[in-house]
Order: C-alpha cells, then sequence, then structure tokens
C-alpha cells in the first residue's frame, strides 16, 4: 500500500543550507511557514540588519530590516503564496545593510505545500544586485525594469492606483552649460525631493535620463497625486534656491490613473505617461497633465496621419492633391488667377481637412517636401492655363515653417527654370501673421522674390492685429481680405464702412485687393461697388480638383 511522500522537514533544509553556503558567496534560507520560524545562512548576519539567522514572527520581523518602501511588496508576495495564488517567489527590493544603507537584492524562492495544498515551506537563495545597471547608481532609485516587475506583482492593488511621470524641464542645458557632474547632481537631488515627499504606499522609479515614475498603490483619490505633484514641484523650487540658481529648470509631471484608463499591459500604462509628460511640457512645462483621453485620441490620430503622410510622400506624394480655386478681376469677371489648394488623402481613403493637415505638416517638417512638391504641381497647372489665357498666375500658399527650414527661393528658382514661366506668374501667399514682424528671414526671402517680378500677397487681412505692420515692412502687391471679414463687413454697417476705408487706403499705396468670401450675387453686386481690384469665393467656384478647373474655364484635360 503506497503512502503519500512526505515533506521534507524545516531541520533537513537547514542543514543542506549550512553545507552549501562556504561554498557560495549568496545567502540561503529556508522559511516555515507551518511554524512561521525563518533561517538565513550566517554569512548574512555580518551584511545586513539581522536580529539573528534564525527567527519567528516571520513577516514583523522581516518589517525591521526591509526598507519600508519596499516592505508592502513584499507582504503582498507573501499574502499570495499563503492563499496558493503562486508557488514560486521572485522579488527585487532592498534590505537594510549593518551600515544602515539599502542594499537591493534578488530573493527567489520554491514554495513546497502540504498534501492539503497549504504552504509548508520555501527555500531559496538570495543575491545582491545593487551593482547591477537594474539599479540606477546615479539617482539611487530602482530603474524602469523594477517598475514593470512591481506593477506586475501588485496588480491587486493598482485597480485604484495612479501613476505620475515627472520630468526636469530643459535638462538638456543644464548638462551642456554646467557639465554632466552637475547634471547628475542635479538628477539625485531631484529624486531625493522626489522621495521626501512621498507617503506610504508610493514608490519613486527612474526611468529614462531625467524622467521619474511615482506609483502610488495606497488607493488615494487623484487629487492627492495632484497635491504631491506640487509638494514636489515646491522642494525643486527650494533646492534651486539653496544652489544660488546656477541652474534654472522646473519640473513637470503627467498622471495616469490606471482604473479610469484602457490599458491592459505595463507597456501600455508606460505609453499614457509618455503621453501625459509631454502633454504637460507642451502646455508650457511647470505644470502636471492629468490624463483625458479625447485628448490621447487627437495625438493617436495625429501620429496615424504623420505615419500616413511619411508614407506617402515616399511613394512619390501619393494621396496628394492640389484643388484650385479662381480669382477673378472684379466688374469684368475675367479670370485673373487661382489659388493652389492642399487637399490629401491616406491610403486607407481617409481625407484629412486642411485645417487638421497643415499643422501637422508643418509640426513634423514635412510641409518641406510638400512644399516643394506644392510649387512645381501649381507652376505645371499656370502653364497649361496659359495656353488660353496669356496673363494667368497661380497663388500658392507659404508656411513660415518653410521659410525657417528649406532653401524657399532657390526651389522657387529652379522650378521656375523648369517650367520657363516669368517669375511674375506666381502669387506667393504667407499667413502667420504673427511670425512676420521684425523677421530677417522673411525679409530677406521676401526681398529676393520681390527682385525678379515674384508677387506676394498679405492673406488674411482683417484677422490680426500686426496687418497694417506687415504691409509696411513686407511692401506686398497685394493685400487679401479675409473671409470672415468678408462676411461680418456684408452683415453690419460698421464693419462694411471699415472695408470702404481699407481698400481705399490699399489703393491709395498703390496695391491691388482681393475680397474673399463672396457667395451670392447680391454680394457680389455690393463689394463690387466698392471698386476692389480681384474677387475670390464660392459665387465663381469652390475649390476643385484640376481637371474640373480645367473644364470649367474652357481648357483642355489631356
Amino acid at each position: 500500500m503506497s503512502s503519500k511522500p512526505q515533506v521534507p522537514t524545516f531541520e533537513v533544509f537547514c542543514r543542506l543550507a549550512e553545507e552549501f553556503s562556504p561554498c557560495m558567496n549568496d545567502y540561503l534560507f529556508v522559511c516555515d511557514f507551518v511554524r512561521d520560524v525563518y533561517y538565513i545562512t550566517e554569512n548574512a548576519m555580518a551584511r545586513f540588519l539581522l536580529p539573528s539567522n534564525m527567527f519567528d514572527n516571520v513577516t514583523e520581523t522581516l518589517r525591521g530590516f526591509v526598507s519600508p518602501d519596499d516592505f508592502p511588496m513584499l507582504e503582498l508576495d507573501l499574502m499570495q503564496i499563503n492563499s496558493g495564488k503562486k508557488d514560486h517567489h521572485n522579488l527585487e527590493y532592498r534590505w537594510i545593510a549593518r551600515d544602515g544603507s539599502p542594499v537591493w537584492i534578488n530573493c527567489r524562492g520554491r514554495v513546497i505545500r502540504n498534501p492539503d495544498g497549504s504552504p509548508a515551506l520555501m527555500v531559496g537563495c538570495i543575491n545582491e544586485i545593487g551593482n547591477q545597471q537594474k539599479a540606477d547608481n546615479v539617482s539611487g532609485l530602482p530603474g524602469e525594469s523594477f517598475l514593470r516587475e512591481h506593477m506586475q506583482m501588485m496588480k491587486p492593488l493598482l485597480t485604484g492606483g495612479i501613476l505620475m511621470r515627472l520630468g526636469i524641464d530643459d535638462f538638456k542645458v543644464i548638462n551642456e552649460r554646467h557639465g554632466i557632474e552637475y547634471g547628475n547632481f542635479v538628477l539625485k537631488k531631484v529624486a531625493d525631493c522626489i522621495q521626501q515627499s512621498l507617503g506610504p504606499l508610493q514608490y519613486a522609479y527612474r526611468i529614462v535620463s531625467d524622467e521619474y515614475i511615482v506609483l502610488d498603490a495606497s488607493g488615494s483619490p487623484v487629487e492627492s497625486m495632484n497635491l504631491l505633484y506640487h509638494r514636489i514641484r515646491s522642494a525643486v523650487d527650494h533646492l534651486v534656491e539653496k544652489e544660488c540658481y546656477k541652474a534654472l529648470y522646473t519640473i513637470s509631471g503627467g498622471i495616469v490613473p490606471l482604473g479610469q484608463v484602457d490599458a491592459a499591459t505595463e507597456e501600455e500604462i508606460l505609453k499614457l505617461t509618455e503621453f501625459s509628460l509631454a502633454e504637460a511640457k507642451n502646455r508650457g512645462k511647470n505644470q502636471v497633465y492629468l490624463f483625458n483621453n479625447d485628448d490621447y485620441q487627437i495625438f493617436l490620430r495625429r501620429r496615424y496621419i504623420r505615419s500616413c503622410l511619411r508614407r506617402s510622400i515616399a511613394r512619390n506624394f501619393e494621396g496628394f492633391e492640389l484643388y484650385y480655386q479662381p480669382i477673378v478681376m472684379s466688374g469684368g469677371e475675367e479670370l485673373y488667377a487661382a489659388e493652389a489648394l492642399l487637399r490629401y488623402s491616406t491610403p486607407e481613403g481617409d481625407a484629412i481637412p486642411p485645417y487638421e493637415l497643415i499643422p501637422i505638416l508643418e509640426d513634423s517638417g514635412l510641409i518641406v517636401p510638400v512644399g516643394k512638391w506644392i510649387i512645381r504641381n501649381a507652376l505645371d497647372m499656370c502653364m497649361r492655363c496659359r495656353k488660353k489665357y496669356p496673363d494667368f498666375r497661380v497663388s500658392i500658399n507659404l508656411s513660415y515653417i518653410q521659410l525657417l527650414k528649406s532653401p524657399l527661393f532657390e526651389e522657387i528658382m529652379d522650378a521656375l527654370a523648369q517650367s520657363s514661366l516669368p517669375p511674375s506668374c506666381l502669387i506667393v501667399e504667407l499667413t502667420e501673421s504673427g511670425h512676420l514682424e521684425n523677421s530677417p528671414v522673411v525679409q530677406n526671402v521676401w526681398n529676393k522674390l520681390r527682385n525678379i517680378d515674384v508677387n506676394i500677397a498679405i492673406d488674411d487681412f482683417g484677422t490680426g492685429y500686426s496687418n497694417l505692420q506687415n504691409i509696411g515692412s513686407l511692401r506686398p502687391n497685394i493685400v487679401k481680405i479675409d473671409r470672415s471679414f468678408t462676411s461680418k463687413a456684408l452683415q453690419n454697417e460698421y464693419e462694411f464702412e471699415l472695408l470702404i476705408h481699407i481698400i481705399r487706403m490699399v489703393h491709395s499705396i498703390g496695391l491691388c485687393l482681393v475680397v474673399e468670401g463672396i457667395e451670392t450675387q447680391d454680394e457680389l453686386t455690393k463689394v463690387t461697388s466698392l471698386k476692389p481690384d480681384y474677387i475670390q469665393g464660392y459665387f465663381y467656384s469652390m475649390p476643385c480638383p484640376k481637371d474640373e478647373f480645367l473644364k470649367k474655364f474652357g481648357l483642355s484635360v489631356a
């Protein structure tokens, strides 16, 4: 008759540990769950703040030499072993050394259960890992690998948990001006500010470079994390002051409440913290941002569009198209020019509206290759239209980013040379009037373009306080009245009188004027009476694809 295998006794494992201990640098341990007794090889006594190499009341005794920041994590792991949820123990945390300093250890053990399934013993090994890269030697904080492991182990506590990612604003400047050694000093002191501000069940980690994460497993409301951020920010302000403002820096934070986000893995959660910190910095720095899913969806859409744009540009501008809207001479209604307007659809067929497209092109720098493509295609269209309208012109919109990041004048000269068109066929419109004041870059390009007879237009006149100054500094050929201003003028007597005086003023200094936004015959009649030079609006045509424009104005599509 067979009998159930007996569990080896606590004493047997202790004797085996004693035998193997002289052969290794690690520390071997045995834990008896039934009698609540813990044994560790004697070599650990010289290193750690242990009461003895064998003690009872295990959990409470461990509390005496385990780092207070790490003890809740250890306690939770032991509770899971006792409840039967785990059969292995593998934890990285800190024990207190004899000199009082924390020492990073990796504690691994295997659980041996009684026939009834209850835990009998755990046998294992402890080795020091404080000199490994996983523990950050600059800040003294655990790194990202620890954070991931701790999040995995503490999942039951994290349903109401919160993560806050912190970043030192403009940290690169500190290294550049004061050197890496002082930069490391700042990293350590900021880590201290964070550590000293933490409460129970809050843990700090250094993630990358100048970024940290605080994990709150206390179940406190989000408002408490906001208060924690302000405590940390105040501590950092005092640090800067204490250092006599040797380096000026602030700290930004992004808060992610784990119970309010749809993220299944540690990787997904950390991406949300990256986004949240970036939002805080984008909104002006030295502030905290609470994760908002609507903002995140906008971010994901912008990232998706940016990816599509790069793919389309690499495929010879697949999905890009120019639409054209006519600009007509006032009174005679003869075609004068067409404004080229960019349109784009993703490879999946998603049409991206211009108000969404243009900012992404500018922020990503992709406006540079796209802008070059626009110039060449618009001039090609102008060349075709000149077969019937010899003085036809094409108008293109330029971005301030193009002026800063591309050799714009040279690109225009090359495109004109390839098309064999005179520079006077081209009208360049510049928006973003707030960037124009006292800009040597704009002035330089504008002077070069003006000298070769390219027409310069100030777009969106009537929408910015600086327009009059821009007319004086940029000396354009054409002023375009924005359609929003036109709409007001057609509905309001005061605004209409203002439009009258603007047209007179523009004509008095020898410039031409385009009124945008004309949609009906009544509007056309009213505006024509003011004698502007040109009119643009839906009354003549909405922006349309090249072939449709050519058909509307009696030009061959082939």
